[in-house]
């Protein structure tokens, strides 16, 4: 055991002894002293079927930690069901919780001198609050991702949560029955799994396996399959050696791995809160990444895979396709993924990847080959703008009307949207401004799913345009453009925007345009005035004070 393994102080002798003495009650025996102690970070809950599978996973690694020589100490940490709050001010919590997973992560496995952390996850904060936590502390580690949901079925047609979304738009819009509305929820989630697309935790589990910090295959299997309670047990063991040769974080999650998962999201059409999460770890460990980092690579990296929100199949089908490792390694034999970037495994990704073939089989249609991708560049476009100095994010792929500039329709909250969509009040070339939803202002960016579903339900997705200082769920699709920075709780200019203001979002030019002078922009400046905080007391409070702005991941740690 290397000398730097640090739970070898439990061996320092008679002064030892009282903490000997409680690691005893919790089934130490007297041979466990010189193991390596494995934190099992466990997300489990009956909060979200994401996570209520995850504690058959986190005892399953749990007995692979003991197998492998090590010596496991589970604890627990939260979630927030994203598709369960949507719409409601408890989705102001969402993401907030990743800070607070974060949190719970570093301070359990810092507190207890652990020489290593499994983290199971599930839900779409899980993931980046959990590789927060494994960049900030730099002990060995990996991420077992708790699986996707298999799909549900109605009329020959397969579902996720987004199918229940939207279906409440077209109930509204009077193209189904409230019979064929109740339906479709009944069938929409049939079981344990995060959500079934490439919603955003399948995105994130994607990037993390990109980035080498999870094992082969593992971010794409479902929830409920054997093979995943497999791949859990595997990681447990491929843990306790990285323990033992010192394989650490920093050695892993470096500006290679951060540019390889970038390239993987593109290919597979991943969600635009990759963009927040990836700058937040990337700020966690130390490696300098940009929002206009992701509209390089999006130049240069084709759509592969046909998969909803805007396409066809889901996680399970990209699964038996060959998952993300045939992705990798189409984008590696195009001099399109550092192969050289080293895996939790020890081994580099070439090596990881190398028997998957060059090209996917033939008899599948999930992954594109590499002369008929879905699209010849990326899909997350990074729009700037009069509107966005620093940037926003949109999904560009998909879109039939590709500019449009249109007359502004101005919500203060999501609510004041929604409702608005719903009595009819929103027509074709509309472009909506839902402001004061930011990481400050919300607080807690709160995803606009709701609204931007009932869009699509209403016939509206092509004609009607949507931005916000907000988030987007993974499962939105559209002309929608969201993290618009700087905010409008801190005097962005999308706080200026007036009812009846033209307004120009265009694809192509990645601009997204306020189309009134300077003169008149400088005047409303100064005559704006920031709102009070919504909350005074408790964790959005203190989010609120502390969080940085989108375009830079929302950390809550940037001016420490």
């Amino acid at each position: 055991m290397p000398d730097n393994v640090r739970s070898q102080v439990v061996t320092q002798g008679v002064q030892r002894s009282p903490n000997r003495a409680m690691l005893r009650a919790v089934g130490f025996g007297d041979d466990d002293f010189t193991k390596p102690i494995v934190g099992v970070a466990n997300g489990y809950s009956t909060i979200t079927p994401c996570n209520m599978g995850l504690n058959d996973l986190a005892k399953r690694a749990e007995t692979g930690v003991k197998m492998a020589g090590a010596m496991p100490q589970m604890f627990g940490t939260i979630t927030i069901s994203d598709g369960i709050s949507m719409g409601t001010e408890g989705m102001k919590y969402s993401l907030v919780s990743r800070e607070v997973i974060a949190d719970s992560i570093e301070t359990a496995c810092m507190g207890q001198s652990m020489d290593g952390v499994l983290a199971v996850g599930g839900c779409d904060k899980n993931m980046p609050g959990a590789m927060i936590a494994i960049a900030r502390m730099n002990i060995p580690a990996v991420f077992v991702y708790g699986g996707t949901i298999k799909p549900g079925h109605h009329n020959g047609k397969d579902l996720t949560v987004v199918s229940a979304f939207e279906a409440v738009g077209e109930y509204s819009a009077g193209k189904i029955s409230q019979d064929e509305l109740l339906e479709v929820e009944r069938k929409a989630c049939p079981g344990a799994g995060s959500c079934g697309g490439m919603y955003t935790a399948n995105t994130m589990s994607s990037a993390i396996e990109a980035m080498g910090m999870s094992l082969i295959y593992s971010s794409t299997m479902a929830a409920e399959d054997a093979e995943k309670a497999e791949s859990a047990e595997k990681s447990a063991f491929v843990l306790v050696d990285a323990i033992r040769k010192q394989i650490l974080p920093k050695q892993i999650l470096t500006r290679k791995a951060f540019e390889n998962a970038i390239s993987v999201i593109m290919a597979v059409g991943g969600s635009t809160n990759a963009v927040l999460h990836l700058l937040a770890i990337a700020h966690a460990i130390g490696v300098e990444l940009t929002i206009d980092d992701f509209e390089t690579i999006r130049g240069r990296v084709p759509v592969l895979c046909d998969l909803k929100p805007s396409g066809r199949y889901v996680a399970t089908d990209l699964h038996q396709a060959g998952g993300i490792p045939q992705v990798m390694k189409m984008l590696l034999e195009h001099g399109l993924l550092h192969g050289d970037a080293l895996t939790v495994t020890g081994q580099t990704l070439a090596e990881v990847l190398a028997e998957i073939p060059a090209e996917p089989r033939v008899d599948q249609d999930v992954i594109r080959p590499w002369n008929n991708p879905m699209y010849p560049q990326g899909h997350l476009g990074i729009l700037k703008g009069n509107l966005a100095t620093e940037g926003s994010v949109a999904k560009l792929t998909g879109v039939k009307n590709r500019r449009i500039t249109g007359s502004a329709r101005v919500f203060e909250s999501e609510e004041e949207c929604l409702k608005a969509i719903l009595a009819k009040q929103i027509q074709a070339g509309d472009v909506i401004v839902i402001r004061y939803e930011g990481p400050k202002g919300g607080p807690g960016m709160r995803e606009m799913l709701a609204p931007t579903s009932a869009i699509i339900g209403a016939g509206l997705g092509d004609s009607v345009g949507l931005i916000t200082d907000g988030r987007f769920s993974g499962g939105t699709y559209g002309m929608v453009v969201g993290h618009v920075a700087p905010e409008a709780a801190v005097g962005g200019a999308i706080a200026l925007v007036q009812e009846g203001d033209t307004i120009t979002i265009d694809a192509d030019a990645r601009l997204l345009q306020l189309n009134v002078s300077d003169e008149e922009l400088a005047q409303r400046r100064a005559n704006w005035q920031p709102c009070p905080p919504r909350y005074t007391k408790g964790v959005l409070a203190k989010y609120a004070k502390l969080v940085a702005s989108s375009s830079v991941g929302a950390v809550t740690d940037l001016s420490l």
